[in-house]
């Protein structure tokens, strides 16, 4: 059996490993467009300011690993162009320039996404960046010297939240431009303006409700050109989002999402018999809003590159979905979120109810104890648990991850009172701040 698998990094390896240990003597080949495998790429911004000492701490597995210790035919510098479904083939360009022709009984696509790149005046220019790799972020750190003064960084999400602390913490201005009227998107307005002030202490100038239109300089970026006025600047990030990495298959019968994802169903199948799809390039089924959606993040392509895997080794193992829970750190401010906001629920036309509070993160008498800022959305009609958006210096991980088992059991508001959470003053109050909104509303 010769399972093909394209794509290096999470979902791929995560479904190579899961293949190597269940079927004995697999013939195995991965394909991966750059000469890196197996990366955090999450970590990638705190390489940044020394945090993390270097990019090699970030990686995994070697591709070196792969071959020798698991006898994985792990190739890289192939660019996959194409696939023949009817002939089952993969065939691409090698770095060298020379084309190659790989046959597959089973395949993976793997390939992840790319950053979107939506300005094109000027883009050609030196000094503009996107953070994805390790080679690309090779080339920031080359690039980020002495003599950059001023950094301006366009979007306000997750890579841009993380990359404007990092880029401060190496002494630099930093401008953060955002096309709507808050940063940090998946947090819902009055809520993200906890950020917006984060921001303001630790003198990130915020641009918002603007857009970028073009850069220009002399070989080099020089200035901004936005709808509301040109800014002066020495270094450009751009952060405004990804796409799946899926242009290859146009012209083939794989179904793919408007967005370009690949779209599977819950044994990580595509359309094709034989071909699955996983990570970031695939659509992931949300249980909360009982659809395929597509929230592209590290947990989710681990998950399902190692079910991608296991499915291919012939046993069932189905995906059960995400609930969408995320978080980052900004300067002093924990921002996580599960689930849907009070905007998605507007948009999906759910019947909702939202509860707010602020509560301290342990015992009030406790020294050190500090204010988090706790909104969640519910069902209506019996209080179903939607979503969550905790806000706070500490303690703020905890909270989300115990929302987000709840949301994925399906839990009720008053249900939340039942949980039996550890209390002590230095960890908690003896109730949860989660418990005290449920003890305020909850209809009992």
């Amino acid at each position: 059996m010769k399972y093909v698998i394209i794509g290096g990094d999470a979902a791929g390896m995560s479904a190579a490993m899961e293949i190597y240990r269940n079927v004995p003597g697999a013939e195995i080949t991965s394909v991966e467009r750059g000469f890196i495998y197996s990366y955090g790429q999450c970590g990638l911004p705190y390489v940044v300011d020394g945090r993390i000492s270097s990019t090699k701490r970030l990686i995994a597995r070697d591709v070196e690993t792969f071959r020798d210790k698991y006898r994985i035919d792990a190739r890289v510098g192939h660019e996959v162009n194409g696939i023949d479904v009817d002939k089952k083939l993969v065939f691409g360009t090698q770095s060298s320039g020379e084309s190659f022709e790989i046959p597959y009984d089973k395949l993976l696509i793997a390939t992840g996404a790319d950053p979107i790149m939506p300005v094109e005046k000027g883009s050609d220019l030196t000094g503009i960046h996107t953070v994805k790799t390790i080679p690309q972020l090779e080339d920031l750190l080359a690039d980020l010297t002495s003599d950059i003064e001023n950094v301006t960084i366009i979007g306000a999400g997750y890579i841009g939240l993380e990359m404007a602390e990092t880029i401060h913490a190496c002494g630099k201005k930093v401008r953060l431009i955002q096309r709507g009227s808050y940063v940090a998107r998946i947090l819902d307005e009055e809520f993200a303006q906890h950020v917006h002030e984060e921001a303001k202490k630790n003198d990130i100038e915020l641009v918002l409700n603007t857009k970028v239109e073009a850069f220009e300089g002399n070989h080099r970026v020089e200035r901004v050109i936005t709808d509301s006025g040109t800014f002066e600047t020495d270094l450009v990030i751009m952060a405004v989002g990804i796409k799946p990495n899926t242009q290859f298959l146009e012209g083939t019968s794989i179904a793919l999402a408007k967005n370009g994802a690949v779209i599977v169903n819950r044994h990580l199948e595509t359309s094709v018999e034989n071909i699955y799809a996983a990570g970031d390039c695939a659509t992931h089924f949300n249980i909360v809003k009982e659809r395929l959606d597509y929230i592209p993040l590290g947990t989710t392509a681990n998950k399902q590159g190692r079910l991608a895997g296991l499915n291919m080794s012939g046993k069932s193992a189905p995906f059960s979905g995400i609930v969408g829970t995320s978080i980052l750190k900004f300067f002093n401010l924990t921002i996580a979120t599960t689930g849907i906001n009070e905007r998605n629920a507007k948009e999906l036309g759910f019947e909702y109810e939202a509860f707010k509070l602020s509560a301290r993160h342990i015992a009030g008498y406790y020294p050190g104890a500090q204010r988090m800022f706790i909104k969640i959305v519910v069902r209506k009609r019996d209080q179903q648990l939607l979503g969550a958006q905790i806000v706070g210096p500490a303690g703020v991980d905890k909270r989300i991850d115990v929302f987000a088992t709840a949301l994925y059991n399906k839990m009720t508001l008053p249900d939340l009172l039942d949980l039996d959470l550890a209390y002590a003053p230095p960890f908690n109050g003896v109730w949860d701040p989660l418990q005290q909104i449920a003890r305020k509303n909850a209809r009992l």
